[in-house]
């Protein structure tokens, strides 16, 4: 159930359309330095909710369509099945990229990877829109796989494929 409620949200997350053209528009891409920066502060943040159950800060950091769409409990509700664990230890760990990161047709910023952590693996799939004049992270995808299996759990808040470029400016 509680992964038909992420699929239901994924599927309706932030299907926002834009005006303007995305590549025009889109930020050069981040340096890795920058990359790592964006990927575990958006984390940590999710890890601070999750932690005290309050995500009235990371909905804040959100981008503007993602808050015009959603509501803080909607990222307490579909996050839930992670409540009171800790993915604190990524930040002593460096990020591992799945792929590079780049702009997509639809103007976001799509970052992929994981963390070498051990017994379990943190992996991500973080998309950033252009909100109120910065990057602001729109869509989160966050799984904890038990390395030994081919557990596929997880839960997230994904995208569909969107055009990201003017909306929320």
């Amino acid at each position: 159930m509680k992964s038909l409620l992420a699929t239901t949200i994924a599927t309706l997350a932030v299907c926002i359309t834009g005006a303007g053209s995305a590549a025009a528009q889109s930020p050069p891409l981040p340096t890795p330095f920058v990359e790592e920066v964006m990927v575990k502060t958006s984390l940590l943040t999710f890890n601070d909710a999750n932690l005290t159950g309050n995500f009235t800060v990371m909905y804040a950091k959100m981008a503007k369509p993602f808050r015009d769409k959603f509501s803080a409990d909607t990222l307490k509700q579909a996050f839930k099945v992670f409540a009171g664990k800790r993915i604190d230890i990524i930040a002593a760990k460096p990020i591992v990229q799945t792929s590079p990161a780049k702009f997509a047709s639809n103007g976001s910023l799509m970052l992929r990877g994981h963390f070498d952590t051990t017994p379990s693996r943190l992996s991500y799939e973080l998309d950033f829109a252009v909100s109120e004049g910065e990057l602001k992270l729109i869509a989160i995808d966050v799984k904890v796989r038990d390395q030994s299996t081919s557990d596929a759990g997880g839960i997230g808040l994904t995208h569909s494929a969107t055009d990201f470029s003017a909306a929320g400016k």
